[in-house]
């Protein structure tokens, strides 16, 4: 029996050598070995997001607690270790107190306008389908939620505006003067209207989804029986969509809570502390004090009072869901 030839041989026969592989086929072919685990993959889809969010969001908050331990102006340079007193200050600071209460009362206020607006409103365009010019009104309605806190600050303070303003000139008109800006009296319910007046519009889109979310064989029941508008939302819209209702809440309260474009543009915080909220103090004494030391120390206590009122919400929300749950 004669010996088979391999094919190696047969090459090796007819001075064939195989093409060189590439450098780049090479690294590609690596990758993909490498991407065939799904948990290397999907850190690697993941990274350069962590990357940034580490950048931009861990690295600067560590750097703030540090400076909150520290005096240090940026005008003079000089730093100086404080340890709890910057936190101590601002704790006995009766300016402070009456602050966070003013600024308590702003997000009450404009989130619980917001909020029940929005619900009644959405509740009437979703329950109105066959309505003319729905789209039309729906998409004019949310246009105060495009527009930037600066352009609408800008807007309603020309609008505000005591000399040429259309409000004086109306109120003039039936032989009275105003100038919501520049009274004590007036000053807070008029910025306050116009945080509901763009805001409005993003809590009738949450009802809105809220609203898509409620299963229709329930409603179709809720029909058939004729319960009243107020039993169908307590017992049937309530239940299935306050989620997406308590998650807008929840937005609404911690961007509320931070408010700064919209007030420093129309008053700066006056006339004389009305609508000094604590984020317009926050950026005085950060730049225009210079004061980095007390103004982060100032920044970290809001940052822990925005995550006390996020595990509020998650704790409600919780203890709901546990409770229907037993029921159930």
């Amino acid at each position: 029996m004669q010996a088979t030839t391999t094919d190696t041989e047969r090459l090796d026969a007819l001075n064939f050598t195989p093409p060189a592989i590439s450098p780049l086929r090479q690294a590609w072919d690596s990758f993909n070995r490498v991407t065939g685990n799904k948990w290397i993959f999907a850190t690697l889809l993941i990274a350069p997001v962590m990357l940034f969010f580490i950048i931009w969001n861990v690295i600067p908050t560590l750097w703030m607690i540090g400076l909150s331990f520290y005096r240090y102006s940026l005008t003079l340079g000089n730093l100086q270790f404080l340890g709890v007193e910057n936190y101590e200050d601002i704790m006995t600071d009766v300016r402070i107190w009456a602050t966070f209460s003013r600024t308590f009362i702003w997000v009450i206020l404009g989130v619980g306008i917001q909020t029940v607006l929005g619900i009644l409103l959405g509740i009437l365009f979703w329950g109105s389908k066959e309505m003319p010019g729905r789209r039309i009104a729906l998409t004019m309605l949310f246009t105060p939620m495009l527009i930037t806190p600066v352009a609408a600050g800008v807007f309603f303070r020309l609008i505000y505006e005591p000399s040429f303003g259309i409000v004086n000139w109306v109120v003039r008109s039936f032989g009275g003067e105003v100038n919501l800006l520049g009274s004590q009296e007036t000053a807070f319910a008029a910025v306050l209207f116009v945080d509901i007046w763009m805001w409005t519009p993003f809590m009738i889109l949450i009802t809105l989804a809220a609203l898509g979310s409620v299963p229709k064989a329930e409603l179709e029941a809720a029909e058939v029986d004729r319960l009243p508008w107020i039993r169908r939302f307590r017992h049937i819209i309530l239940p299935n969509g306050k989620f997406i209702l308590m998650l807008g809440i929840l937005l609404r309260t911690i961007d509320s809570f931070k408010t700064l474009d919209l007030v420093y543009l129309m008053t700066q915080g006056g006339p004389g502390n009305t609508t000094d909220l604590l984020s317009v103090m926050l950026r005085r004494q950060a730049f225009e004090a210079f004061d980095l030391g007390w103004s982060s120390a100032l920044a970290i206590l809001l940052l822990l009072t925005a995550i006390a009122f996020t595990s509020m919400y998650l704790y409600i929300l919780n203890q709901t869901n546990k409770t229907q749950g037993e029921a159930a």
